[in-house]
Order: structure tokens, then sequence, then C-alpha cells
């Protein structure tokens, strides 16, 4: 794994995933409850989307940063 090239998710990244795609979340439920807009949500789940792309089909490493306050 050292020798990955990796991409790393920001913790609002994994945080807007696991509101969306594991709690079900629509975007706007989610903004709100990330105390952000919809149309920045968006873009943060689209960059998160993307960055998990990139890793999958090109075979990188994806990291998580500090997960310990996503499971409230």
């Amino acid at each position: 794994m050292r020798h990955l090239e990796e991409v790393a998710l920001r913790v609002d990244e994994i945080q807007a995933i696991k509101l969306h795609d594991v709690d079900d979340l629509n975007q706007t439920e989610a903004a709100d409850k990330m105390k952000i807009s919809q149309p920045t949500f968006n873009r943060i789940l689209n960059s998160a989307y993307t960055k998990i792309a990139d890793g999958l089909i090109h075979g990188k490493a994806i990291r998580l940063e500090s997960l310990k306050d996503l499971s409230k």
C-alpha cells in the first residue's frame, strides 16, 4: 500500500456520502444537517464521488481523514 498513489477524502466529503448514501437523506436534508447550502453540498458530494471513482478505476489507495465525529 505504501507504493500506491492515493486520493484523500476530506471529512466533509465522507460526511456527505454518509448522509446521502447511508442515511438516505436527500441533498437538501443532508445540507441542512451539515449547516451548508444545497449547492455547496452538491459540490462536496461530487468531489467525493470523483475521488472515489479515480481511486477505484486507477487502482489508487483511498485515504480517509479523521472519522471520529461522523457516528453522531
